[in-house]
């Protein structure tokens, strides 16, 4: 029997164990040695790494597929991958890459400098052939790029419209990873569901609300993964993938309820925790109804008590957030902004002053997703402090994709206020792309509360385009103090991720970055 039939054979067995229902149990009676289950929180959206944003998605992505370059193994520092040496012009507007020699997509197409190119035209011309497989959303990240040229077969040429300093840090982030160009003119619109990259794992199957299944390439430039595969399976509720772990149905879970951390203590389990760029934030519609005013957004700031969110709620996995930007980012970072104290007596006298009171707000909540914590406690937590000071709060909760349906095109009409969370690569990625005017939804954005000051689009623009960090370090510094005092979000808290694996894994270690980087771990 061939090994990939072999392992196709045992991977069935696994994923349709764990679909009939047959319990944790029947499901780690059938997993092999070098099988890796891993208990993801929702079921992907996609698996085109041009047309997802959320952190669930991307830790199947970055084993799949290369981007030109990577964040070096424990840092969010950029190192080579498909690329392996680059120039920068004088001006900081030409990027020239030397690529990687005897590559190919799983797909045994070759990679080279055409495939580059058409990646990014793909992305970002709207005449290209293939821009109808999108959408892009996260197409600002790149765009600063005027052209993508190819020099020679394994040399490509970026130019961009003006001085960009997040484009390196954004090439390593999953919306620059490379797809196999024959497998977007194969399968068209369907690529997302046909994935075909240069990465550590080919894709084996995605069965919906199932298992998405990935198995080693033997063949991959940086030596082949020590697993045979991995499985990925979507167990939306928290409760049901604690089970699933202590059970031994999965061999590895993300995202542990903070109360669930307890029940991993002893040899059988390893729990893994490392900071990262995180901010957890309350969406507020600043367009119309309530929070248009800012002294409404201000109260709401003060009402949420955020430390008994952290020290009770998250089970101190988290720290009280005092602005847009994580602290993670320590060169970027305004340390002299203090957070909105928990003062229900001044939330009281701003909605009072602002003739609110009374006020009726409808608050979106998912049950779970990318970096949400523990979304729905928060979510009723946070719904009983604003009570507390009069308002009074509707809760509609969503599942994961169907409330990015509802938040990313926009609150206007629906809702004044919405659970959200970011984990991000670089300090200008979530306030450009969620706090700038031009960052509205119909703009093609995810300031989903409408957000607007001419001054903070102003330090955004001009951070974005220096070439000396410590400028870029004022500019992002005054953004984070007017943010601060507009208050277009609450912010709640910056989290300390964490993951548990059990005794049978080795090897792993979670990254800055929130992703999940499998190629060396292990599993006896």
């Amino acid at each position: 029997m061939k090994h990939s039939e072999m392992t196709r054979r045992t991977l069935l067995a696994v994923t349709t164990a764990a679909a009939l229902g047959l319990g944790a149990a029947a499901a780690q009676a059938q997993s092999p040695e070098n099988v890796l289950i891993v208990g993801q929180i929702a079921e992907p959206k996609a698996l085109d790494p041009a047309a997802v944003t959320a952190v669930n998605d991307f830790r199947i992505l970055m084993n799949v597929f290369d981007g030109l370059v990577r964040y070096k193994d424990g840092t969010l520092e950029v190192e080579q991958a498909l690329a392996t040496d680059w120039t920068i012009s004088d001006d900081g507007t030409v990027y020239t890459f030397a690529l990687r020699n005897g590559v190919k997509f799983h797909d045994g197409s070759d990679f080279n400098a055409e495939a580059v190119k058409f990646n990014f035209d793909r992305m970002l011309d709207e005449n290209h052939p293939y821009h109808d497989t999108g959408p892009f959303p996260l197409a600002f990240f790149f765009s600063a790029v005027n052209s993508v040229e190819v020099i020679d077969p394994m040399t490509v040429q970026f130019t961009l419209n003006a001085p960009y300093a997040p484009f390196l840090s954004n090439l390593a982030y999953p919306t620059g990873l490379i797809v196999s160009p024959a497998s977007v003119e194969t399968h068209g619109s369907d690529v997302g569901r046909n994935p075909s990259g240069t990465g550590a794992f080919t894709f084996v199957e995605w069965r919906s609300n199932e298992a998405v299944v990935i198995e080693a390439n033997p063949d991959y430039w940086d030596g082949a993964p020590e697993l045979q595969a991995v499985v990925f399976r979507p167990i939306t509720d928290a409760n049901t993938r604690t089970a699933e772990m202590l059970a031994g149905g999965i061999d590895l879970m993300v995202e542990v309820p903070p109360v669930s951390l307890s029940e991993f203590q002893g040899d059988a389990f390893k729990i893994h925790e490392q900071a990262g760029p995180h901010v957890w934030f309350l969406i507020l519609n600043a367009k119309e109804g309530p929070f248009a005013d800012v002294r409404i957004r201000q109260a709401a700031n003060y009402a949420i008590n955020k430390e008994a969110i952290v020290n009770d709620v998250l089970e101190g996995t988290a720290a009280v957030a005092a602005g847009p930007t994580p602290p993670a980012f320590a060169w970027a970072y305004n340390e002299s902004l203090e957070p909105y104290p928990y003062d229900p007596d001044k939330a009281r006298s701003l909605i009072a002053e602002a003739g609110s009171e009374g006020a009726e707000l409808t608050f979106f909540v998912t049950e779970g997703g990318s970096g949400m914590l523990d979304p729905v406690a928060m979510g009723t937590a946070i719904q009983a402090d604003l009570e507390a000071v009069g308002f009074e709060v509707a809760i509609e909760t969503y599942e994961w994709n169907t409330f990015l349906g509802e938040v990313n095109p926009g609150l206007e009409g629906k809702a004044d206020m919405a659970e959200m969370a970011w984990m991000t690569n670089d300090p200008d990625t979530l306030p450009f792309l969620a706090l700038r005017t031009e960052a509205w939804p119909d703009k093609g954005g995810f300031n989903s509360g409408y957000y607007s000051n001419p001054e903070v689009d102003k330090l955004l623009e001009a951070a974005r385009v220096s070439t000396d960090q410590s400028e870029r370090a004022r500019l992002y510094q005054e953004m984070q103090t007017i943010v601060h005092e507009d208050a277009p979000w609450v912010f709640v808290a910056n989290w300390k991720q964490n993951a548990v694996t059990s005794d049978r894994v080795g090897n792993f270690s979670l990254q800055p970055s929130f992703f999940l980087l499998l190629d060396e771990v292990t599993k006896n």
